[in-house]
C-alpha cells in the first residue's frame, strides 16, 4: 500500500481535477489523503441557499468531507488560509489569504502532513495553477517546496490538456450539445498546458460515477444546472474521463499512465 496526498486550493477542486485518480488509488488499496489550502470563503452561492447564520465556509467544509468519502479519502486537512478570490480582485491581498502567505511557512505545514503520512506521491497544480487563479498558483509553489522539505519522491502537477479541451469544446458546440456562450473563455484564461508538455495521462472512465457524485456533493458551488452536471453522460466521459499531469524529469511526451505504478 502506498500513500497518495492530493493538495488543492479550494473545496470542490479535488473532484474536478483528481477525483478519478483519488478513487482509483483507493479502490486499488492505497491510502488517499486530501489537503486543502483554504475553505473557499469567497465562493458564490445563491440567496437563501445557506441556513440562517451559516457561513459559506462552514457549508463548504461539510461538502468537502462528503466528497472525500465518495472518493475514498481517509484523511482531510485544511491549512487554514483564506480564499484569495480570482486574480485581480481586492480580496487577493487581504490579511490571511493563501496568496499572501509565506511559501516557506505554508510549505512546512504541508510538509508536516507529508512526513506524518510518509507520502509516496503528491499532486499539485501546474505553474499557472491550471487557469491563473492565485490560490492555484500558490498550490504549485507551496506544494513543490513542501515535497522538497519532506523528501516526497513523486510530484505530479495536475493540469488541463489545453489542445484536447479546445477540440472538445468545438465539437460540443458544433453538435449542439453546448452553447458557444457557455464555453470557457480561452482568450481570458490560459487553460492548462499544451499536449506536448504533458507526461502522464490517467484513464479514469471507470470512476466517472464517483467523480460526478463527488461534484454533486459540492452543491453550494456546482449546481445541477452547471456545466459539470448538466452535460450528457457521453460528453461528461469525454470531458472528465482523463486526468492529465506533468512530472518533472519525465517525458518528452506521455511516459506514464498511473501515478502509483510500481508502489
Amino acid at each position: 500500500m502506498a500513500t497518495l496526498v492530493t493538495f488543492h486550493a479550494h473545496p470542490d477542486d479535488e473532484c474536478i481535477g483528481t477525483g478519478g485518480v483519488m478513487r482509483k488509488a483507493a479502490e486499488e488499496g492505497h491510502r488517499v489523503v486530501l489537503v486543502v489550502g483554504t475553505r473557499g470563503e469567497v465562493g458564490e452561492v445563491e440567496d437563501g441557499f445557506l441556513a440562517e447564520g451559516e457561513q459559506l465556509w462552514e457549508r463548504r467544509v461539510i461538502e468537502t468531507h462528503a466528497s472525500a468519502e465518495i472518493l475514498g479519502v481517509k484523511r482531510v486537512e485544511f491549512l487554514g488560509y483564506r480564499d484569495s478570490g480570482m486574480m485581480g480582485e481586492p480580496t487577493n491581498t487581504e490579511p490571511g489569504t493563501f496568496w499572501t502567505a509565506s511559501v516557506e511557512e505554508a510549505a512546512e505545514k504541508l510538509a508536516a502532513i507529508l512526513r506524518e503520512e510518509n507520502a509516496d506521491v503528491l499532486t499539485i497544480y501546474d505553474d499557472n495553477g491550471g487557469y491563473g487563479h492565485p490560490d492555484h498558483i500558490q498550490v504549485h509553489r507551496v506544494g513543490k517546496r513542501a515535497a522538497e522539505l519532506a523528501g516526497t519522491p513523486r510530484v505530479y502537477q495536475g493540469t488541463i490538456n489545453r489542445d484536447a479541451m479546445r477540440r472538445g469544446m468545438e465539437e460540443a458546440i458544433a453538435s449542439g450539445q453546448m452553447k458557444a456562450e457557455d464555453a470557457p473563455d480561452f482568450d481570458r484564461f490560459e487553460f492548462g498546458k499544451p499536449e506536448a508538455e504533458l507526461t502522464c495521462v490517467v484513464d479514469v472512465t471507470g470512476y466517472l460515477a464517483e467523480k460526478r457524485a463527488a461534484m454533486r456533493a459540492h452543491a453550494s458551488q456546482i449546481s445541477e444546472q452547471s456545466f459539470f452536471l448538466s452535460m450528457p453522460d457521453d460528453r461528461f466521459a469525454h470531458s472528465f474521463g482523463t486526468e492529465w499531469f506533468i512530472r518533472e524529469g519525465q517525458g518528452p511526451g506521455i511516459t506514464e499512465t498511473d501515478l502509483l505504478a510500481g508502489l
